[in-house]
């Protein structure tokens, strides 16, 4: 599959697959002439020499100074040498491939004046494995995501590094090998390329493609505590979440009432309390309210992804040109910083309902820790330990960036978003919530293998997925190896694909 950048369409899935997936990029036929005619117009204005930021002035604080023309055919070349500045680790090949495919999209619209031969190069690199080396910190994301994104433009001159068939090059050499021909930048060519929030909306789609998967193996998990926890499924019943009318929370209830359906207790069987703790009757609303922020983050990321994000911008039915703030990353980290938030708040419940499966005040009748040798055995009572360490962690990490402006440039870039903090943070998040899932799942297996009534089709099937992977925990033994082993089972997504087999599609 080939996926065609046009400026419009580019889904979070389709990000995806370009960055994770390695699959083909085209640009459109219609692009490509827009682009052309766009450059044309810029030619035009540079000839004419109508002032325009970042062609024939500086940039940032010296926005001001007109450069001549000599130093409008040098200017790019060190633009991009400047804003190279990052620090430290490489951002991973994903996040940057997922970078260059948003940027692509951003030039379809024929908006920014740049030089088709920059666009196609991008196209070329990616389709070939040519991957630029980024450090993953550097950005304010405002003015776009410019220290990294300065670093992929280094590969526009031949300099930098990148990766190719595994290793890593030096720029020049790693084109070469490619058979891709370095454009160089003329007027315009390098801020177009660097001069939108890219790396952080790539780094935000594929959070989000994660966070919906991690959400719906969180109702799984749900399901298999509340089965063992002889949960009253009385507040997972419709009508309770289509009166009050949160979306998320309808779906949420409905993919535990699939989960539960066909076992002793969704059909009445099994005696249970009135009223259950807020941890086991709270689930929908609360994973649904999780639901409700990624669909709004959601929408946010893909209008970035499909809209003009750069400065200036250029209008070639008008005659036009326009300086703004496009670049400025806040519609983006302001939801994804709640997205942070989000998983750990349903993080904290996970944990919470682990808490009442090793408390045997809370458990209806389960051993206190899951196991069979209180006091010659501990079972799983450090589990909790494990996963409260990383909510602690969690907790710290969602503090909102997205407040956090530090003024740069001589207070002419007086208020940025901070927004690659949000999205370095957010996959921090998920680790950690890779890992608590985890061990709530492997405390419910290990919880309903001390009942021995039916379950229902979707916990059956969950429990027996962790089975293949996690024994029943008889005698104590090391667990930070089953704690690990959890952690990428969720991150796998395992479970949830083996068990929408059996279910179907959890939303």
């Amino acid at each position: 599959m080939t996926v065609v950048l046009d400026g419009s369409g580019l889904t979070i899935e389709k990000l995806v697959a370009i960055a994770r997936n390695n699959k083909k990029v085209e640009l459109s036929p219609a692009a490509v002439e827009k682009i052309k005619k766009c450059r044309v117009m810029l030619e035009k204005k540079i000839a004419a020499k109508e002032i325009m930021y970042g062609v024939n002035t500086g940039i940032g604080e010296f926005s001001e100074v007109v450069l001549n023309d000599e130093q409008v055919k040098e200017f790019q070349k060190y633009l991009i040498y400047n804003h190279a500045a990052g620090i430290g680790d490489p951002a991973p090949v994903e996040y940057v491939r997922g970078a260059m495919a948003a940027r692509i999209n951003v030039h379809a619209h024929g908006n920014s004046g740049v030089r088709p031969e920059i666009t196609l190069t991008l196209v070329e690199m990616l389709n070939k494995g040519v991957i630029p080396y980024v450090c993953q910190k550097g950005s304010v994301g405002a003015c776009g995501d410019l220290a990294p994104m300065a670093q992929i433009a280094l590969l526009l001159l031949g300099k930098g590094k990148a990766y190719y068939k595994g290793e890593l090059l030096d720029g020049k050499d790693a084109m070469d090998k490619a058979g891709i021909p370095v454009p160089g930048l003329q007027a315009r060519d390098g801020l177009a390329t660097i001069n939108g929030s890219n790396l952080l909306t790539a780094m935000s789609a594929l959070m989000l493609y994660d966070a919906n998967n991690w959400l719906k193996q969180a109702e799984i998990t749900a399901a298999m505590s509340l089965e063992a926890l002889k949960a009253n499924m009385i507040p997972y019943h419709a009508k309770l979440h289509e009166v009050r009318g949160f979306s998320g929370a309808i779906r949420s209830a409905q993919a535990i009432r699939k989960l539960v359906a066909g076992g002793d207790l969704a059909e009445g069987k099994i005696k249970c309390r009135v009223q259950d703790a807020y941890s086991m009757r709270s689930t929908p609303q609360v994973i649904g309210t999780a639901h409700d922020a990624l669909k709004f983050a959601r929408s946010q990321v893909e209008i970035e992804l499909n809209g003009v994000g750069d400065n200036p911008i250029f209008f070639p039915e008008e005659n036009l040109q326009l300086t703004g703030a496009n670049f400025q990353g806040s519609p983006v980290s302001l939801p994804m910083d709640m997205m942070g938030a989000a998983i750990t708040m349903v993080s904290v419940m996970s944990e919470r309902r682990m808490n009442r499966l090793n408390n045997s005040a809370l458990s209806a009748g389960l051993p206190s820790f899951l196991t069979k040798g209180a006091g010659m055995f501990s079972g799983m009572m450090l589990s909790q330990y494990t996963a409260d360490m990383q909510i602690v962690e969690q907790r710290i990490l969602s503090a909102p960036a997205s407040i956090q402006s530090i003024p740069a440039a001589a207070d002419q870039e007086d208020f940025v978003s901070m927004g690659m903090n949000t999205a370095i943070k957010n996959f921090q998040i998920m680790d950690n919530a890779y890992g608590i899932l985890g061990i709530e799942l492997m405390a419910a297996a290990q919880a309903l293998d001390f009942r021995d009534y039916k379950f229902g089709q979707g916990v059956t099937k969950a429990k027996e997925v962790v089975r293949k992977h996690v024994d029943f925990l008889d005698v104590d033994r090391p667990l930070y190896e089953d704690h690990t082993t959890m952690k990428k089972l969720v991150k796998s997504c395992e479970v949830l694909h083996e068990v929408e087999k059996v279910v179907g599609s959890l939303g």
